[in-house]
C-alpha cells in the first residue's frame, strides 16, 4: 500500500510555501535542527523530499545570522 498525502499551497508574499505532514517526521530527533532539501528528478518529473540534520558548524552559523551569538572558541 502506497502512503499519499495532500498538503495546500500557501502564498507567502511573493513565494510560496507548504508544511511538511508530522507523518513524516516520526523517525527525526525532533531536539535537533534540519533542513528540508527538495531534489527534483526531470527524468522522473517527481520531487523527492530528504530531511538532514544540522550539524554543530552550521546550526550557528545561522544562528549567527539570525542575530545570535555563536561560540567560536573552536576557531581560536
Amino acid at each position: 500500500m502506497v502512503a499519499e498525502f495532500r498538503r495546500k499551497l500557501y502564498k507567502r508574499g511573493s513565494s510560496y510555501e507548504t508544511t511538511i505532514p508530522m507523518p513524516l517526521l516520526f523517525a527525526i530527533d525532533k531536539m535537533k535542527k534540519h533542513n528540508v532539501v527538495f531534489r527534483y528528478d526531470p527524468a522522473a518529473n517527481r520531487w523527492y523530499i530528504q530531511l538532514e540534520e544540522l550539524n554543530e558548524k552550521i546550526r550557528k552559523k545561522c544562528n549567527t545570522a539570525k542575530g545570535e551569538e555563536a561560540d567560536n572558541s573552536q576557531y581560536r
